[in-house]
């Protein structure tokens, strides 16, 4: 797995988990889940991606977006 389907497989679970913390446990979580999609919005502008560099710096090969 490189980095790019890393941060897509993530990113997509913490949307989905904390979609169902906000449905069974408190609403509070759609928080997280806005924060998570913000990020990905800038990382497609700025091109930096915090994830990657943890992931890049942890010895995953890059793929083609954070190079």
């Amino acid at each position: 797995m490189n980095i790019d389907k890393a941060v897509y497989a993530v990113a997509g679970f913490f949307v989905i988990a904390s979609v169902l913390l906000s449905i069974y446990h408190n609403q509070n979580w759609l928080w997280f889940t806005g924060f998570v999609g913000l990020n990905l919005f800038q990382a497609a502008f700025t091109g930096f991606c915090p994830l990657a560099k943890i992931l890049k710096a942890a010895g995953v090969k890059p793929g083609h977006a954070f190079e």
